[in-house]
């Protein structure tokens, strides 16, 4: 069935200037000339067949048949903006934290206990990504991103800066016996050049049989299975090791170029962000003074 539903550009001019009583005000809510506003409120016209305004000699009137349909549509518009709204609005007092996988998988789900501990009030609603955070797109509270020693961002807090070095099963480490001669070496295709930096720091010569992976997550899940020996984070495995899962093979872990960083939206920030960001460099302060 055809629609009779008129262009919704004209119904919107239309209801603008029904508001403003203003051919001047609703082009300039709408950031286009006047005359393109006269145009669509005639072309509306011209589609239903009613005069909908009345020009004076200053100003315009709405008809009477203008201000019922002008009812109806601010009616009709604000169920949409509402809807809209609604659709976009996250679950009532969720906190949204976009992270990478291995990090938010490994550090802050085991830690998330201890911030329902200090609070009740909101939950947590964790996304993962590789890809840049956009605040002005995406549904967004707080993230955690990685860069460089300068900010990525204005306003960005430096976490804690990414250091590597290699884990095994105990298994592998001891059959290795400190020599990297004949292992296996597990790696991120996230992260492809940790195991060189690591070598180049220490002056390790290393074996060149590599098994890549598409995340350390998944490159320490390989390790703890006795696959080969992963390059990683202390603080991603601190469990592990822990646990006897993984031993360290090496000495201190080598620094790369790398931080995380905490990343806020521009303006105003939400209460429970700024609680939420609080919690974690209090978390981060008290790994840093453990390591």
């Amino acid at each position: 069935m055809t629609s009779r539903l008129p262009p919704l550009d004209d119904l919107h001019a239309f209801a603008l200037v029904a508001e403003t009583v203003s051919l001047t005000r609703a082009a300039a809510r709408l950031n286009v000339s006047q005359p393109a506003i006269s145009k669509r409120i005639q072309s509306l016209e011209a589609r239903l067949g009613v005069a909908l305004v009345a020009r004076r000699a200053n100003r315009i009137v709405l008809t009477e048949a203008g201000a019922r349909y002008a009812s109806a549509l601010a009616e009709g518009f604000s169920l949409l903006q509402g809807a809209t709204e609604a659709l976009l609005r996250p679950p009532a007092g969720s906190l949204r934290v976009r992270a990478y996988t291995t990090w938010a998988l490994r550090w802050l789900i085991p830690r998330l206990p201890n911030y329902y501990r200090l609070q009740s009030d909101h939950s947590v609603e964790v996304t993962t990504s590789l890809l840049p955070v956009d605040f002005a797109s995406d549904p967004v509270d707080v993230a955690v991103r990685m860069g460089a020693a300068s900010s990525p961002v204005p306003g960005a807090t430096r976490l804690h800066r990414y250091t590597v070095s290699p884990f095994a099963s105990p298994a592998v480490a001891a059959a290795l016996g400190g020599q990297f001669a004949e292992a296996t070496l597990l790696l991120s295709l996230a992260r492809p050049r940790d195991w060189i930096s690591w070598g180049a720091a220490t002056g390790t010569a290393l074996p060149g049989r590599t098994v890549a992976f598409e995340s350390t997550s998944l490159a320490i899940q390989a390790a703890i299975e006795g696959i080969g020996v992963v390059i990683a984070a202390p603080m991603l495995v601190e469990e592990d090791v822990r646990d006897g899962r993984l031993v360290a093979l090496a000495g201190p872990p080598v620094a790369t170029e790398d931080y995380y960083w905490l990343l806020l939206p521009p303006g105003r920030v939400r209460p429970e962000a700024v609680m939420f960001s609080g919690w974690l460099l209090h978390e981060m302060s008290l790994q840093a003074a453990a390591g």
